[in-house]
């Protein structure tokens, strides 16, 4: 059951993407994508009496616990920060391959910091599955691309930071309890998300946007926090049945399901996708999934 819980995060998030690029593009292009996250933070002060009304017990953590675990929840929406900021310039389905760093860092802090370990198969698993996400995003024509240097620096910071939020809660989550870290982890998420709107400019964005943008589109961005929830949550639970590198390294094929999104999104809605369906193209997404699914087989075995 751990692959399904693994695999939620990628599907979800790879929804997210696609919704992320179009608020971004259509309704925070001339403001800051800081004033993005602040809808995300309130989703998790939402979560909180939920969580706190089934465990009250959540209150009873140490102190200490609890600031390390809320600094988990500021770490991963921090990383969210440096992510949004390369989708503002940036196609989906440039930036998500990048997160493939994610695993490689996520399992050298696992190391340092948790002790796991990985068999050689294990190894070799998770190298094919993120190479395999990497075949995704490559041209078709096999050209260099120019290297895009902003674009790599904002999200090896993201993958650093995400990796490092990652192994503290993995750490909390198994010697608590799974509900305690994650409520102090969206409690950590919130207080961002409060610091962001203490600051004058972001809080005047934020007041403006609320004034603009309509009913609907505070629903679409509702649900896409949502969708985010819920890949979220599933990742995190995954974190507790399998080692931190190997959930990684799944969560890496999240570049394969913007593609296939983005296959569907063209074929139905043309106005909200623009993938390229040539042969040669879905050819090279073929064996992108084929070398998924070697990587999964191995790292099961």
């Amino acid at each position: 059951m751990w692959l399904l819980f693994a695999f939620s995060g990628p599907v979800l998030w790879a929804i997210s993407a696609h919704i992320d690029k179009y608020l971004v593009e259509k309704y925070f292009r001339h403001s800051s994508v800081a004033v993005l996250l602040v809808f995300t933070s309130l989703i998790g002060i939402v979560m909180l009496p939920i969580i706190w009304y089934y465990r009250p017990h959540v209150l009873d953590l140490p102190g200490v616990s609890i600031g390390v675990i809320m600094t988990s929840g500021i770490l991963y929406i921090g990383s969210m920060l440096f992510y949004l900021q390369a989708l503002k310039t940036e196609e989906a389905s440039a930036v998500a391959p990048l997160f493939q760093a994610s695993p490689l860092f996520g399992y050298l802090f696992a190391y340092i910091l948790l002790g796991e370990t990985l068999s050689g198969r294990q190894i070799v698993g998770c190298l094919i599955i993120i190479v395999g996400a990497v075949v995704v995003s490559l041209d078709p024509s096999l050209r260099l691309a120019k290297i895009k240097t902003r674009l790599i620096l904002l999200m090896l910071v993201c993958t650093v930071v995400l990796a490092l939020s990652s192994v503290i809660f993995k750490y909390f989550a198994a010697q608590d309890e799974f509900w305690t870290a994650t409520f102090w982890t969206y409690a950590g998420e919130a207080t961002f998300g409060a610091g962001l709107l203490s600051i004058p400019a972001y809080f005047k964005q934020f007041r403006t946007l609320l004034r603009t943008i309509t009913g609907a589109v505070l629903g679409v961005n509702a649900v896409n926090e949502l969708i985010n929830l819920g890949g979220g949550l599933g990742v995190r639970y995954a974190l507790l049945l399998a080692p931190l590198a190997i959930v990684q390294a799944i969560g890496s094929t999240t570049t394969l399901f913007v593609f296939l999104f983005g296959i569907l999104l063209t074929l139905l809605f043309p106005a909200f996708g623009r993938e390229d369906m040539s042969i040669r193209n879905l050819l090279q997404k073929g064996a992108s999934a084929v070398l998924i699914m070697i990587g999964l087989i191995l790292i099961n075995r």
